[in-house]
């Protein structure tokens, strides 16, 4: 799937709509004990350290200050939980892939995402947050291939695709899905985003949208 806008306007609205609901910030999470129950649906967000996870969260709701981005790459180190209206969960794990972290720190962190994502019966999908200028690295593969194993729900989103000529994004987009192709869990579609320029972003409401619905 392309970068192309494949939703009717009824279901764009309805994306709208959820998303302009009240999101609020329920807790931060450091062990499985302090998961919140089990509810609404959930959408997690996963991504490699810097890779916009907190700037897209926070165009999607519409709230600058929702989730708190930082220019500290791996400063997210535990599991955050918003809740929109009651309706739909999102969850920003904690980033990956950052050299500077200690080797404890982020053994911690993959345990604590591991044991996350085989647990909770309600995560309809992982967005797996890809940079556009830099494409698939390998500690995206591991990611990937952690959730093939846990036959959990995967879509890719590229960040930052205003920082890319369109014949770069549409080489990236096509890789991409070649790349996917073969893998279990993964979706079919790539998303393409750019929170600072909106762009995408109305496509990605209505997709988790209709997960909520599910």
């Amino acid at each position: 799937m392309s970068d192309e806008t494949d939703f009717t306007p009824e279901e764009i609205e309805a994306g709208r709509l959820l998303f302009a609901k009240p999101a609020v910030f329920m807790k931060g999470v450091v062990n499985l004990d302090g998961l919140p129950d089990e509810g609404p649906a959930e959408v997690a967000f996963a991504g490699r350290s810097n890779v916009g996870k907190s700037t897209l969260l926070n165009a999607l709701v519409g709230q600058g200050g929702l989730a708190r981005a930082s220019n500290t790459p791996g400063r997210t180190r535990e599991i955050n939980y918003f809740d929109l209206d009651g309706q739909i969960r999102l969850v920003d794990l904690p980033g990956y892939g950052y050299a500077k972290a200690s080797r404890k720190d982020v053994e911690q962190w993959m345990a604590l995402t591991r044991d996350f994502l085989r647990g909770r019966s309600v995560l309809r999908r992982v967005c797996v947050l890809v940079d556009s200028r830099h494409g698939l690295k390998s500690s995206d593969i591991e990611i990937m291939d952690l959730l093939d194993e846990a036959a959990v729900n995967y879509q890719i989103v590229l960040t930052k695709t205003d920082k890319v000529k369109p014949t770069a994004l549409a080489k990236l987009i096509e890789a991409t899905v070649k790349k996917i192709a073969r893998r279990p869990a993964a979706h079919p579609a790539i998303r393409a985003t750019s929170a600072e320029k909106q762009y995408g972003v109305a496509e990605l409401r209505a997709e988790l949208a209709s997960l909520a619905r599910a």
